[in-house]
């Protein structure tokens, strides 16, 4: 009987892996994916094809490649691709959801939570933004709050936001919410529709080009204006090039800025890959590394920030060693002092342990 249920399982393993070795070949002990993920062998491809087709006056259709990322991200996350809005970054996103608030509102975050998160809810001036602990976020939210802004995955340590008790506190107060998940998509499983609003950058952990970002958006829109609207945001954006736009999209793509099409090209390929290794392997190949690396770091008498069942580890007081490291060919970030290090599907034990020998020396 073990080697009956030994045998799906180790064919699944070696799928994951051989999907993995024919697309990433790094030249380094990579592991700082919380900065950038490292793009597949297939994304540079098609951005190499799609360049040399437009340098020889023959472009692609890239935005059928737009809409082919929107319909990924949209099943990547559990919600409808008509929900979803294309762009380039969290920080637009943010602010297009900040312009939403009355005069007055107050808006609830994480304490030195990410600044594109955060600084376009402070830049409108007018809000009253309130920062609280990451464990308090959710008993924090009260009647008075009308958006609880907060990152899944902390960017500068790893730790998760309990997100299931921030949508329960902002649903028995009425409050709205915004869920920036650059750090977590793509590895840690989320239901999109548990939310108002959900951002993500996808250049870090589903390993696309920069340039690529999502929006979900509620069925209604949540009372957003499209600010940013151009033609790309028509109904019919062929019929929209000239003049004010008669007719937004029904959809959320009334919210789009318009793509960088040579990114998208590429992004599709990179969503591809991430739904060919699933979200839920994805999330065991990366938590299994991250602690190893916690029992390993704790073993040479450091002890991390805790951040059970997180990716990211980050380890006070080593962070000034990331030029060492750096030298000796592994990768990883200095974040206030500590190092913090990022374990994603082309990582392995042997990465791990990398790590844990410079660091040992």
């Amino acid at each position: 009987m073990d080697g009956e249920d030994e045998g799906p399982h180790s064919g699944a393993m070696e799928s994951f892996e051989n999907l993995v070795r024919a697309e990433f070949a790094p030249r380094t002990t990579y592991l700082n994916t919380a900065s950038t993920g490292l793009l597949p062998a297939r994304t540079l491809v098609a951005m190499r094809d799609a360049a040399a087709s437009a340098a020889e006056g023959q472009p692609l259709d890239m935005f059928a490649d737009v809409e082919a990322c929107r319909s990924a991200f949209a099943r990547l996350v559990g919600v409808p691709a008509t929900r979803v809005a294309a762009g380039a970054s969290v920080a637009t996103f943010s602010g297009l959801v900040a312009a939403s608030l009355p005069a007055g509102a107050e808006v609830l975050t994480a304490e030195a939570d990410f600044s594109s998160l955060v600084n376009p809810l402070h830049t409108r001036g007018d809000l009253k933004v309130r920062s609280v602990p990451l464990e308090r976020i959710a008993e924090s939210v009260g009647p008075d709050t009308a958006l609880v802004a907060v990152s899944a995955v902390q960017s500068a340590d790893g730790r998760i936001a309990d997100l299931a008790a921030l949508r329960d506190a902002a649903r028995a107060h009425g409050a709205r919410t915004l869920v920036d998940a650059s750090q977590s998509n793509g590895w840690l499983p989320l239901a999109a529709g548990d939310f108002d609003y959900v951002a993500a950058v996808a250049y870090k952990w589903v390993l696309c080009p920069r340039g690529v970002a999502f929006l979900v958006v509620p069925e209604d829109f949540g009372g957003l204006t499209p600010l940013f609207a151009g033609w790309a945001s028509g109904e019919r954006p062929w019929d929209s090039c000239y003049g004010p736009v008669e007719e937004l999209a029904h959809s959320a793509r009334r919210f789009d800025e318009s793509p960088a099409l040579f990114s998208y090209t590429g992004a599709r390929h990179s969503l591809a890959l991430i739904e060919e290794l699933g979200v839920d392997a994805v999330h065991a190949h990366d938590t299994g590394l991250a602690d190893r690396f916690r029992q390993g770091v704790r073993s040479l008498g450091h002890e991390p920030v805790p951040a059970p069942g997180s990716a990211i580890v980050s380890v006070p007081g080593l962070g000034h060693r990331q030029g060492e490291l750096g030298r000796a060919g592994v990768q990883v970030s200095d974040r206030a002092g500590n190092l913090r290090a990022a374990f994603h599907v082309y990582n392995s034990a042997a990465d791990v342990d990398r790590l844990l020998d410079v660091l040992a020396d």
